[in-house]
């Protein structure tokens, strides 16, 4: 029996993951449920799963919770930080599953290496922000970390029982989003609406927006340099519409092997939870006939500039990736309350990222610091659009 702690309970990672727990209730007990403000779908999940403990954004939520409770269940409430960093190293805890949104997953991330409990990875911004501590940190602690992406799990699938050392190059493949065959001249009258739907993947908000800008594709692409331990030179992105090849890896012979299935996250995360085994999840693989070609083509670099941000940020490295991080979310919230278009995003972006003075070899204060210092500088651009 694995002990679970899912940080993100209610978004569309945790409701999967409850899916999965819910099929193999022999494999798997949760044992923290964290989310931040559905509080009625949180009440739901706590009466079905009985966890030890519950945390949610504020106190007036976490008494909100209490109240759609039944007084017979027994259940400790928490929120904010504190809370958070609870459900992190909570002692009948084995893996944390880290499925918050944007940089709020960190330094719980952080919190359970620290307590020795394995990582089922499905907030890319913990690596983007701070990935060598991270990493550094999982490394001292005898921390395995494992992806939950699609496409870093199909890379961590790809590269099993190769040596590293022969690996040639990682080639990520991204959908291209809603607007991969929209005119660029066109881009100045996206809407929210039109950004959040996406053709082949159910997500939340924030990650459809990404994608839709391929911002998204480029934090995967920092989150892969650091998880695999290559030089951001060797990761490659390719833009593949149907979404069936969910990476794959090139080697020094030329040889290339692909990892494909339907574009469901079940199968990623039931990966992770259950390493090194398989589940039997009875999900269909892809019909091939059915689907005829599977395409392929170059990113358009020009059309989508925040996938070139992100490239630029892992190169320079340091504290530009955090500022990347921060600006992004900032920008992308503006656009969903219709603060600034579509086409502003990566100005906003680069705006910030052009006026920050990057630390030399940060440590956690500092990625801290540069996280706060763009989120502050972003919000006065997109109040200034």
């Amino acid at each position: 029996m694995k002990n679970l702690s899912i940080l993100g309970s209610t978004g569309s990672i945790g409701t999967s993951t409850l899916k999965i727990v819910e099929q193999f209730p022999g494999l798997f007990s949760v044992k923290a449920l964290a989310a931040k403000n559905n509080i009625s779908l949180m009440a739901k999940q706590i009466e079905q799963f009985k966890p030890e403990l519950a945390v949610v954004y504020n106190g007036g939520m976490a008494s909100d919770l209490k109240s759609l409770l039944p007084k017979a269940l027994r259940i400790e409430i928490m929120h904010g930080e504190e809370g958070y960093r609870e459900a992190a190293i909570l002692d009948s805890v084995d893996m944390v599953l880290t499925a918050v949104v944007g940089s709020a997953g960190l330094l719980p991330t952080l919190a359970a290496i620290d307590a020795g409990k394995e990582i089922a990875l499905a907030n890319k911004e913990t690596l983007v922000m701070a990935g060598e501590i991270v990493i550094k940190k999982a490394a001292e602690k005898g921390v395995r970390i494992l992806p939950v992406d699609s496409e870093h799990s199909a890379i961590f699938q790809c590269l099993s029982g190769s040596r590293i050392g022969e690996l040639d190059s990682i080639l990520l493949t991204a959908s291209g989003g809603p607007f991969l065959n929209r005119p660029k001249n066109d881009f100045v009258n996206i809407s929210p609406d039109d950004a959040l739907k996406h053709p082949t993947w159910d997500m939340g908000k924030k990650i459809t927006i990404d994608s839709a800008t391929l911002m998204n594709k480029g934090l995967e692409v920092i989150e892969a340099r650091w998880l695999f331990n290559v030089s951001h030179s060797m990761i490659k992105v390719v833009i593949h519409p149907q979404s069936i090849v969910h990476s794959m890896v090139a080697f020094q012979d030329g040889a290339v092997i692909a990892q494909m299935g339907v574009p469901d996250m079940k199968g990623a995360i039931a990966y992770a939870l259950s390493y090194p085994r398989r589940l039997p999840l009875k999900q269909p693989a892809p019909d091939f006939a059915e689907i005829g070609a599977l395409t392929f083509q170059a990113p358009d670099f020009e059309k989508f500039p925040c996938l070139a941000l992100a490239f630029q940020a892992i190169e320079v490295g340091k504290t530009l990736p955090a500022v990347l991080n921060a600006a992004n979310e900032i920008a992308v919230k503006g656009f969903l309350d219709q603060k600034v278009t579509f086409q502003q995003i990566p100005v906003i972006i680069r705006e910030t990222m052009d006026t920050h003075h990057v630390v030399n070899d940060p440590d956690l204060e500092d990625i801290i610091d540069a996280d706060r210092w763009a989120r502050g500088t972003a919000e006065k651009r997109v109040g200034r659009v």
